[in-house]
C-alpha cells in the first residue's frame, strides 16, 4: 500500500529531522507500505518550524488549507490512504468530508489507541498555546472523561534538533514533564509533535516509572495500513451522510481550489 504522509513543517528545511522519519517509517511500517513523506510548501514559514504561527488560531486555520489541498491530491494519484502527521490534526474533520480514501490524524489515533493501554492518558508538547486546542480536539473525539490534561515537555523542537546525536539531557526533562502528568492522574503519555515522538522512539524510550510511553508515530501507521486494509478485506468505509461526511463533487472542489489561489502551490517533499 501507499500513504501520503504530511507534516506540517517544511522537511526540506529539516535534514536530520527528515532522515529520523525515513528511519522510523522503514523500521515500523509493513515491508510492503511505502510512505511517502510531504511538508509544507517551500516559503511558508519565516523560520524552519511553525510553532511561531500555529500557536495563533487564525493562522493555524490558514495554513489548513494546505493540508486540505493535499488530500484531494493524495487521493488523485492513487494514495491508499492519506496521513496528518501532527498533533492537533488541521482540517481533519474537513478533509474526511472532501476524499474518500482513509484519513489518518496523528493526534486523534494517538488518542484512541491510548485509551486501549490505560485509563487516563495526557500530553506533552512544545507549545503551550496547544493546551486549548487539544482540550477542544479531546472533546470533539469524545474522550474529555480520559483526559489527564497537557503540559510542557520542557524544551523545543529546535532543540530536538540538536538532541539526536546526544539526547541525554532532553529525556531527562521528559521523564520531568511525563511525571508532572503522571501526578494528574495519567497512566499513559503521549508525545505530543512529532519530532519529540520520533527523537524518543529513536533512543528507546516506552515508559517512565511504569507508565506507557507510546509511540504515536508507530500508531498513526499501523491505524493507516489497518484502515487500508478494512476497506480491502471488508469493505468499511466512512459514513457518507449527512453535514461533515457526504461528498461534493470533486470538480466543484478542485475549482474552489483554483478560485482561492490553493493550486498555485504544491506540497513540499
Amino acid at each position: 500500500m501507499k500513504i501520503w504522509h504530511q507534516s506540517f513543517t517544511v522537511l526540506s528545511d529539516l535534514g536530520p529531522y527528515s532522515d529520523a522519519l525515513k528511519a522510523h517509517f522503514k523500521r515500523v511500517a509493513r515491508p510492503d507500505t511505502e510512505i511517502v513523506m510531504h511538508g509544507m510548501a517551500p516559503g511558508t514559514y519565516t523560520t524552519n518550524y511553525p510553532g511561531s504561527d500555529i500557536r495563533h488560531a487564525g493562522i493555524f486555520h490558514l495554513h489548513s488549507m494546505q493540508f486540505l489541498q493535499a488530500g484531494v491530491l493524495a487521493q488523485e494519484q492513487g494514495y491508499d490512504a492519506y496521513a496528518v502527521s501532527t498533533l492537533p490534526d488541521p482540517a481533519l474533520r474537513e478533509i474526511r468530508a472532501l476524499v474518500d480514501i482513509p484519513v489518518i490524524g496523528y493526534g486523534e489515533s494517538s488518542m484512541l489507541t491510548a485509551c486501549t493501554l490505560g485509563r487516563k492518558f495526557g500530553v506533552l508538547v512544545f507549545i503551550e498555546d496547544f493546551y486549548e486546542l487539544l482540550a477542544d480536539n479531546v472533546e470533539g473525539y469524545g474522550l474529555a472523561a480520559r483526559f489527564a490534561g497537557a503540559g510542557p515537555v520542557g524544551f523545543s523542537f529546535n532543540d530536538v534538533l540538536k538532541g539526536f546525536s546526544d539526547p541525554t539531557e532532553l529525556i531527562e526533562k521528559f521523564k520531568i514533564g511525563a511525571r508532572r502528568l503522571i501526578a494528574q492522574g495519567a497512566d499513559v503519555i503521549i508525545p505530543g509533535e512529532a519530532p519529540l515522538n520520533v527523537l524518543l522512539a529513536h533512543h528507546g524510550v516506552t515508559e517512565v516509572d511504569g507508565v506507557t510511553v507510546m509511540d504515536s508515530l508507530g500508531t498513526w501507521i499501523k491505524q493507516a495500513e489497518m484502515m487500508v486494509e478494512l476497506r480491502r478485506l471488508c469493505g468499511t468505509k466512512p459514513s457518507r451522510t449527512g453535514f461533515f461526511h457526504r461528498l461534493p463533487e470533486l470538480a466543484r472542489v478542485k475549482e474552489l481550489f483554483a478560485f482561492y489561489g490553493l493550486d498555485q502551490r504544491q506540497p513540499g517533499s
